[in-house]
């Protein structure tokens, strides 16, 4: 028997709810997390680490959104979100290896291990791992979706601890020096 897009998706859709609001408010709370720092000189007059570490959070959150949406919508095929998906999913892989490259010239800050790994390295994996749900979705949707969901969870969290690595590195080092310093 062939399953509708609509029997394949319900199972999903309280899963979708639930990371689709998460990655929505914690959107929210980074862009108030980048409003209580533009007060800090260096921060101004240096926008690598911002570029390279805020503004890539901010797009993996936004992008575990999109999934969410996009799987939360009453669709009649997979086809079109399986296409939306996928070019979803591809665009976060160019758009890793850009951070990859920017990360790699970064003058003022040399990003150890942990930061290659929670910033490159499994964000890549979650793409990866949306493209490949999205390929997957027409032909075998029950294990595709495990993948979507995998990708789109993992964003999450890389999201929720680059978030709190962002906040904690400019609590340290811009408000704990003496005012001439910073």
């Amino acid at each position: 028997m062939t399953e509708t897009a609509s029997s394949v998706l319900a199972p999903w859709s309280n899963f979708y709810i639930m990371a689709g609001s998460s990655a929505g408010a914690l959107t929210g709370l980074m862009f108030v997390v980048i409003t209580l720092v533009t007060g800090v000189e260096r921060l101004r007059r240096n926008r690598d680490g911002l570029s390279t570490f805020s503004t890539p959070t901010v797009v993996h959150f936004g992008a575990a959104l999109l999934v969410s949406a996009i799987l939360s919508a009453p669709w009649h095929s997979l086809v079109s979100p399986a296409t939306i998906l996928g070019l979803a999913g591809l665009y976060g892989i160019v758009y890793v290896l850009r951070i990859m490259h920017r990360t790699g010239r970064l003058t003022e800050y040399k990003p150890d291990l942990e930061d290659w790994v929670c910033y490159t390295v499994l964000p890549l994996v979650a793409y990866c791992s949306i493209l490949a749900g999205a390929i997957a979705l027409v032909a075998i949707p029950v294990k595709a979706l495990f993948a979507l969901a995998g990708g789109a969870l993992l964003l999450i969290f890389i999201g929720i601890r680059n978030a709190w690595d962002i906040v904690t590195y400019i609590a340290i080092e811009f408000y704990n020096k003496p005012p001439s310093e910073s």
